[in-house]
């Protein structure tokens, strides 16, 4: 009877370890990682280009300089945030950085809207290219974001449901991720207007 026992309780054992998602817990985890990193690299990209940006407008537009002081101070704000993968398990600074990079995204625009007023700039090869890019960057930013947000809301549901919940809080100590929320669509969710 004893040895039944035991052999029942090994198979119970080993069956509750295939249902308790340690592996795919882990898997999630790494491909949420993976999916921020593109993000970053994605601001880091648009954050590239926004000095060049910046001197070609300058050029034209010199009296502007409360706009382009505007980028430059936003783009300093923006990559002046420490990201580290402990900012994705601290929701305050991933909305302080969310924040920082709409900041970023707004005073681009301005700066964007700043070309209407020069035919000059619009025509400059240097500038259409330097906007055809950032215009790349934003689409590439709404890609890494989307990727994102993907991969935390299956991480999110892994954590939250029975039986993986228990693996997750218990055993790996994972909490749930902040994931982007959109605070004003206007200035957020829509990349600056390029217009030609």
């Amino acid at each position: 009877m004893g040895r039944v026992y035991m052999i029942v309780l090994g198979v119970l054992m080993t069956g509750g370890l295939w249902g308790c998602g340690y592996n795919d817990l882990q898997g999630l985890d790494e491909d949420t990682k993976a999916a921020w990193s593109e993000v970053v690299n994605q601001y880091q990209r648009r954050a590239d280009l926004i000095p060049n940006l910046v001197a070609t407008v300058k050029g034209y537009a010199a009296h502007e300089k409360e706009t382009l002081e505007g980028v430059v101070q936003a783009r300093a704000h923006a990559t002046g945030i420490q990201v580290t993968p402990e900012m994705l398990k601290d929701p305050a600074a991933f909305e302080q950085f969310q924040k920082a990079q709409a900041g970023l995204t707004s005073a681009l625009g301005r700066l964007i809207a700043i070309a209407e007023n020069y035919p000059n700039l619009k025509a400059d090869q240097n500038f259409r290219d330097l906007q055809s890019q950032l215009e790349g960057t934003e689409n590439r930013i709404t890609v890494a974001r989307k990727r994102y947000i993907d991969r935390v809301a299956e991480y999110n549901k892994m954590v939250r449901y029975f039986p993986t919940n228990l693996t997750a809080k218990f055993i790996l100590h994972l909490d749930e991720r902040p994931n982007f929320s959109v605070a004003d669509e206007k200035a957020v969710a829509k990349p600056p207007e390029v217009k030609f």
